[in-house]
């Protein structure tokens, strides 16, 4: 069984690329692409990607906003924003508006497969060094001694979330079992009420409800 997929970036040769490399992959069937965001909306209203990899400097709109629009009428579509922005606010904007991960072009190639894979399986995927931008900002705010209503446990599942961690490197880094990482990550999107790990993090983070964890 296959994974739709659309791509939606208006630098033809990136695309053309990335497109290319989707079609050699045998998990993915490539539905369309697209360079604008008309274009794109317009495209995912008719082929109803189940993945969607978007760049965030699109002509006619920014690639959050056309995150939001596609997901008005998409609600379970991953998004994966593939960018050259490094910038805190466009990771942030890009995760509250629905995108389930965010990374940045310079990826390696397997990176970039591997990323896919994961979106497509429904986990979050943020690179390496917007993942440290993340961590800083909860160390920041863990500073200003906020309260949570997650527990402990939950706000170490959930810091190991933003570094990108997948639910198995979770389990074996807490030591606990991978359906265990699972019922954390249900309970803490309950309580932030968001659909997903990605909008959990972003959450967390723009809250200020991350706190400095005690000393083990």
């Amino acid at each position: 069984m296959t994974t739709s997929i659309m791509v939606v970036d208006d630098h033809a040769v990136f695309r053309a690329g990335l497109t290319a490399i989707i079609k050699t992959l045998s998990a993915f069937q490539l539905v369309g692409e697209a360079s604008t965001c008309s274009a794109a909306v317009e495209m995912a209203r008719r082929t109803r990607p189940e993945v969607i990899s978007m760049d965030l400097g699109l002509p006619d709109e920014s690639g959050i906003s056309c995150i939001a629009a596609i997901r008005h009428f998409l609600p379970d579509v991953k998004v994966l924003v593939l960018t050259v922005s490094d910038k805190e606010e466009d990771l942030f904007a890009a995760l509250k508006a629905g995108a389930l991960g965010y990374v940045l072009k310079d990826v390696a190639l397997n990176e970039l497969v591997d990323g896919l894979n994961l979106i497509a399986a429904g986990e979050a995927i943020i690179s390496p060094s917007m993942a440290s931008k993340l961590m800083q900002e909860f160390q920041s705010l863990g500073k200003k001694g906020t309260d949570s209503e997650l527990s402990t446990r939950e706000l170490e599942v959930l810091e190991l979330v933003a570094r990108g961690l997948s639910n198995k490197r979770i389990g074996f880094d807490l030591f606990i079992s991978e359906s265990t990482v699972k019922a954390h990550l249900r309970s803490i999107m309950d309580k932030l009420h968001v659909r997903n790990r990605a909008q959990a993090v972003a959450i967390a983070s723009s809250r200020g409800i991350l706190r400095a964890l005690p000393a083990k």
